[in-house]
């Protein structure tokens, strides 16, 4: 049986007279995501959901998601404003039905894992000693069961130095908690713009574009030009299949004393564009 999971990200929703084209992107990808055959099991957005975090931002969020037929659920970014996000969504599948940024949801075939990595003003990101710890928890609760943890920044530098700068502060701390389980699948995060694969504390980390504006490639210190341009999502599947490298997989989720794990893969599925006038 294939499970898998939708993973968008940095939709950047706003009012006023600039707020069509970031809706209009994010229901382009809202449909391309249903066009799917099988669809997904789920859905995960991994932050910057909205451009100011005002409460109107995130009622305009809302109303955009209210008929999407599948579950989706919401992790915070930078531009986010988490209490106001919980103002409109707390209670709802939305964040787990719980009233908290961080939560986690027992789909059957895998766990979801969101992580609040917001700090108040800040382009950069933080976990905390707290939060570390509950997900010590959570990824040890359901052992046998892959993991897919989700957050907005990146706990990995990309080699673009002004996106490196506003990177998650306190990655080393949770690659160590993420190394002393043996489930965790993928660390799925967004914040850069750019689709980006890299290994991370025994696992994969990938980062999705944005629906609406993607980031330019520079390496040498300036600020990259974020601009209308290609758009995709990504969806992270798995057969069930066990990998023939048991415990040691590099691209599965072997579970603990060497049972061996599901291979999960990585499709970047495009997102279509608007015709041009």
């Amino acid at each position: 049986m294939t499970v898998s999971l939708a993973h968008l990200s940095d939709p950047h929703l706003t009012t006023g007279p600039s707020a069509g084209p970031p809706a209009e992107a994010l229901e382009r990808a809202l449909g391309q995501v249903l066009a799917l055959d099988p669809r997904p099991d789920c859905v995960v957005i991994t932050g910057d959901l909205v451009d100011r975090g005002t409460p109107e931002e995130y009622r305009a969020l809302r109303e955009a998601l209210r008929d999407f037929p599948l579950p989706l659920h919401l992790a915070v970014g930078n531009h986010d404003d988490p209490q106001a996000l919980l103002a409109e969504f707390a209670g709802t599948g939305f964040v787990g039905g719980g009233t908290r940024a961080h939560y986690a949801v027992d789909h059957p075939a895998f766990t979801l894992v969101v992580l609040d990595s917001n700090v108040r003003h800040a382009p950069g990101g933080h976990l905390g000693a707290a939060q570390l710890e509950w997900l010590d928890g959570v990824l040890a609760r359901r052992p046998d069961t892959p993991a897919l943890v989700c957050l907005h920044h990146p706990p990995v530098t990309v080699g673009v130095p002004y996106l490196d700068g506003m990177g998650l502060d306190d990655a080393e701390e949770f690659a160590a908690v993420l190394a002393r389980h043996g489930n965790v699948a993928r660390v799925l995060a967004g914040h850069l713009h750019r689709p980006i694969t890299a290994a991370f504390a025994g696992s994969v980390v990938t980062t999705a574009t944005s629906t609406y504006e993607q980031s330019s490639l520079d390496q040498r210190g300036g600020v990259p030009d974020f601009l209308p341009g290609p758009a995709s999502f990504l969806l992270h599947l798995s057969n069930g299949a066990s990998c023939p490298h048991g415990a040691s997989c590099p691209h599965g989720a072997p579970g603990p004393h060497g049972a061996p794990g599901s291979t999960w893969v990585t499709h970047a599925v495009p997102i279509p564009q608007p015709p041009k006038p």
